[in-house]
């Protein structure tokens, strides 16, 4: 089918969809039908006119539904399971991530396309984004992230990636199947969680740190209230009491910024039994660490390349909430609030691997917090370190052998 062609009908069916006022994305199927009647139309006139005939009559319907209701061209890289994410350096270079690597597609867009596509992918969020506002995050109906940056913050085009939700793992024992961890591991982690142990999930871009929380939260009592702080909704609790939360951005008059450290200090008001926050990134990690250093459970994540890079990093994010926190005081309550670290990279071949998982037993030497580790990877093999967890009373009192868990070092 000619791109004429194509444009002639798809402005034939926007025009219906104005008239009977519906939604797209919410009037599937009156959409579907609405579509068939342009075909019809069309086929009609192409018998007695100079249309050209359709090809392809079920390829056209596709093509025009994809570009009304979904995300035109970038759908089929949406709806594909094996694409991780999708980004657009400028129109004629659209990329994907498959299984950690990524490829040039053929995919040729136009500058006025880009921008339609972003406006319509922000429609559903409430979001936007301007020359006051060039930077945006937002979450797409399917639950993938959408963030968008444009120029003059980027040299001359827009930049959009999006990465998608991919239902990979929902709990640990599939992160076993997938190669992710031990058998081992994955049981002393379902322990710790249960037990009510403050865990820190550490690694760099797309290394798996959110797949990881998310299956860490099934290990969570179903009894519990969970309470989730994040920029961008992207976590899928799947317990029956929670809470979620995610920042907004800064209104046109530049008020109604809501920040994740705010959240934060919200969700202490909200009955928690758990707090979960996507990721710290900065002062957020000080509201989070006194909630954790009170008794609260909770977990999180980071960005750092090793379980040590990320206590320290843990003791000097808060150092960015005033001049008045000291690391005399953020070093200890550091030490006494998290207790696991587990570390995920991303490897060559495009696999997801915890490489560390370690224990803070507590202790200090100057500013130095001290490290156990519980499991190494050595090769392909996570093998079990020297280390020992803290709280031992607690996996106790949740009905957890602790020396069966992690048997005899090696």
């Amino acid at each position: 089918m000619s791109a004429t062609a194509l444009q002639l009908l798809e402005d034939d069916v926007r025009e219906l969809i104005r008239r009977r006022r519906l939604d797209p994305s919410r009037d599937d199927a009156a959409v579907r039908d609405l579509i068939g009647e342009v075909l019809d139309d069309y086929d009609d006139r192409s018998l007695v006119g100079g249309l050209v005939p359709l090809a392809d009559r079920k390829e056209a319907h596709r093509v025009l539904l994809e570009s009304v209701a979904g995300f035109g061209p970038l759908q089929p890289y949406l709806d594909d399971p094996a694409v991780e994410e999708i980004w657009i350096n400028e129109p004629s270079k659209v990329f994907v991530a498959r299984n950690g690597r990524s490829e040039l597609t053929p995919t040729l867009l136009s500058e006025q396309q880009v921008h339609d596509l972003v406006e319509r992918m922000l429609r559903s969020s409430g979001r936007r984004v301007d020359l006051s506002s060039p930077f945006v995050d937002a979450s797409l109906p399917d639950g993938s992230r959408l963030h968008v940056a444009i120029p003059d913050i980027t040299r001359r085009h827009w930049a959009v990636n999006i990465r998608k939700f991919v239902v990979a793992a929902d709990e640990l024992a599939d992160l076993v199947r997938l190669g992710t961890l031990t058998a081992q591991a994955a049981r002393f982690l379902d322990a710790a969680v249960a037990s009510g142990l403050n865990i820190l999930v550490a690694g760099g871009t797309q290394a798996g740190k959110t797949t990881m929380l998310n299956c860490l939260t099934a290990a969570i009592p179903p009894g519990e209230r969970v309470v989730t702080c994040e920029e961008v909704f992207e976590l899928k609790v799947n317990l029956r009491d929670v809470a979620a939360m995610q920042c907004r951005q800064p209104s046109l008059e530049g008020t109604g910024e809501i920040p994740l450290r705010r959240l934060v200090k919200e969700a202490l008001r909200m009955r928690p039994g758990r707090i979960i926050v996507g990721e710290v990134r900065q002062e957020e990690s000080l509201d989070l660490l006194i909630a954790l250093n009170s008794g609260l459970p909770g977990m999180c994540t980071i960005h750092a390349n090793s379980a040590r890079e990320a206590v320290t990093k843990m003791c000097t994010l808060p150092l960015l909430a005033g001049s008045n926190v000291s690391s005399s005081f953020v070093v200890p309550t550091v030490a006494s609030s998290i207790d696991i670290v587990v570390h995920l990279a991303l490897e060559a071949g495009g696999q997801r691997q915890v490489r560390e998982i370690a224990a803070i037993p507590g202790r200090t030497e100057g500013e130095v917090i001290e490290i156990a580790d519980l499991f190494v990877r050595s090769g392909q093999d996570l093998g079990r370190a020297d280390g020992y967890p803290p709280h031992r009373e607690r996996f106790a009192r949740a009905g957890f052998d602790l020396g069966q868990l992690l048997g005899q070092p090696t």
